[in-house]
């Protein structure tokens, strides 16, 4: 259980780092002076989002034959690691102010961008492949925690020193190995 619960932790936290919702959390604290309420916004939108995608990818996967739930995992983890690689920015309408307050905007936003996003994927993904599913809703959500809350607390000066292109070449080995490792092909 506390495997599962630290690989879906670092998956996630490592699948955010440089993602648009990180730097929708950069956006939302800088504009608003109130992290505490962008914090609980990022927090409960995570909980509806990754805890409806992981359960519908496990309804799913109930559904699928063994052999191709291995195969689809292990090239959407490859993928997945392929697509870290690609650098997210936001669109020129998310730079807009939002009408709503800090949580509302930090809700309604998260969830939104979080639809098909790398987190949500990786989450679907370890949702089907470990167990318990409480220990991989805590570790993702946990994960999305890990990399937003410091993002809106400490806004730009922490930004300006990750080393995201590094975080996004490891990030994709990562996901690389662990796609590899779950294709059928190895027994």
């Amino acid at each position: 259980m506390f495997s599962t619960f630290f690989i879906s932790t670092g998956a996630v936290a490592l699948s955010e780092l440089g993602d648009k919702t990180q730097l929708f959390a950069l956006l939302l604290a800088l504009r608003y002076h109130a992290p505490w309420r962008i914090i609980a916004g990022i927090f409960l939108a995570t909980v509806l989002n990754h805890v409806a995608a992981g359960w519908l990818a496990v309804e799913v996967a109930d559904h699928l034959p063994l052999y191709w739930l291995r195969m689809g995992t292990g090239i959407a983890c490859i993928a997945l690691g392929a697509w870290m690689l690609l650098p997210d920015k936001l669109d020129d309408d998310e730079d807009k102010p939002s009408r709503f307050g800090p949580f509302a905007a930090a809700l309604v936003g998260f969830f939104l961008l979080e639809i098909g996003d790398k987190t949500q994927i990786a989450t679907m993904l370890m949702a089907t492949s470990y167990a318990p599913f409480a220990a991989v809703m805590a570790g993702s959500i946990l994960g999305m925690m890990l990399v937003n809350a410091p993002i809106v607390l400490i806004g730009k000066n922490i930004s300006a020193r990750l080393p995201l292109t590094l975080t996004r070449r490891l990030s994709a080995l990562l996901f690389a190995i662990m796609g590899a490792a779950m294709l059928p092909i190895w027994g």
